[in-house]
């Protein structure tokens, strides 16, 4: 059974800092991709920052030069370091495994930003 369990989310002022993890099991993780996405109300999920099997990553312009994802493979884990938080990155953020064809989401953690 594949599960990608999320932490780290809260409420933080704008300006602060706040990294999720995101802990994968039922998988082999090395060989995934893995993903943030996060979706505010009323609009549709959007990807934040990807990083591939080899360690390529990708991020929204949005979150360029604010986020940083990364990966610990012996711990199954991905991270997202978010600094200089906006009060426009308030959203749920989930975490995304993806090989092939698979396709796998955790439940999400919600993230506030209060200006």
């Amino acid at each position: 059974q594949v599960q990608l369990v999320e932490s780290g989310g809260g409420l933080v002022q704008a300006g602060g800092s706040l990294r999720l993890s995101c802990v994968a099991s039922g998988i082999k993780f090395s060989n995934y991709g893995m993903g943030w996405y996060r979706q505010a109300p009323g609009n549709q999920r959007e990807l934040v920052a990807a990083i591939g099997s080899g360690g390529s990553t990708n991020y929204a312009n949005s979150v360029k030069g604010r986020f940083t994802i990364y990966r610990d493979n012996a711990k199954n884990t991905v991270y997202l370091q978010m600094n200089s938080l906006k009060s426009e990155d308030t959203a749920v953020y989930y975490c995304s495994a993806t090989s092939g064809p698979l396709y796998y989401w955790g439940h999400g953690t919600q993230v506030t930003v209060s200006s």
